[in-house]
């Protein structure tokens, strides 16, 4: 089974969604949150989630699937691993960013 790796900006987003969460719903809502994010990220290979491939006119290659309030979107890595690249808000309409966090090529 291939390993789940989370690229820096997924890391990034991944504290800025559990210090919000903390924040407005409590410790033990992010806990939860963030935990069904990872539980989300291990069902990738399995299909376990419904993902679907980044559309093309984005110019990248890779999947999302929503997870509540968020798109995770993640790619395959060289050595055939599971790179989550980042995680947008429903909200977050930032083509800039989205490009800019898939323009740096994972390490495997």
């Amino acid at each position: 089974m291939p390993a789940v790796r989370i690229q820096e900006p997924a890391s990034w987003r991944l504290d800025e969604i559990y210090r919000y969460t903390r924040e407005r719903w409590g410790e033990a809502q992010a806990k939860h949150y963030i935990t069904g994010l990872f539980d989300a990220f291990e069902r990738i290979d399995t299909h376990g989630v419904a993902s679907r491939p980044v559309p093309a006119e984005f110019g990248v290659e890779g999947f999302y699937f929503r997870y509540e309030r968020h798109f995770v979107y993640w790619r395959r890595l060289s050595n055939g691993d599971i790179g989550i690249v980042t995680i947008l808000h429903e909200r977050m309409h930032q083509i800039e960013r989205f490009r800019e966090d898939f323009s740096d090529e994972p390490s495997a």
